[in-house]
């Protein structure tokens, strides 16, 4: 799966432009961006949209529906977010059908011993992703629990 989520820095890298003009942009309102702590990410179509490139139109008859979500799991060690971010984009690239892309990303508060993952998708394939997560995180398999040597 391509990376449709940008950082600041790569928007920069990528357009010529400083670091410093993009957020400028991104706080004028020139460029939308979601902030996941205190980071601004920009999705490929935002990036589009500011340089002009055209949007692929969804398939004549069908409204667009994306739906945006931010999935927090609190007391998450390193290992255990690693663990978790490995699991979920496996299921997202297992099961990947172009007609309907899914961007996910993960981030991870070592301080606070907290993760966030970004699903950006339509309905149906964020619903199916959300079922994985839930089921991963309320099952007693174990999967983040902390093991020996794990920091």
């Amino acid at each position: 799966m391509g990376n449709d989520m940008y950082s600041v820095e790569q928007v920069a890298d990528l357009l010529g432009l400083h670091v410093r003009t993009v957020r400028g942009y991104i706080r004028a309102g020139r460029l939308r961006a979601t902030r996941i702590g205190k980071q601004y990410r920009i999705a490929r179509a935002d990036l589009d949209a500011l340089t002009g490139r055209p949007a692929s139109a969804p398939p004549a008859g069908l409204p667009a529906l994306e739906v945006s979500s931010i999935v927090q799991v609190d007391g998450v060690g390193r290992a255990a977010a690693d663990r978790l971010a490995t699991l979920v984009l496996a299921g997202v690239n297992s099961h990947h059908d172009p007609a309907r892309p899914l961007r996910v990303q993960t981030v991870h508060d070592e301080e606070r011993h907290r993760m966030k993952i970004v699903i950006l998708g339509d309905a149906a394939t964020t619903a199916d992703l959300l079922r994985l997560v839930d089921s991963v995180l309320s099952g007693g398999d174990n999967l983040l629990s902390e093991k020996p040597g794990d920091a």
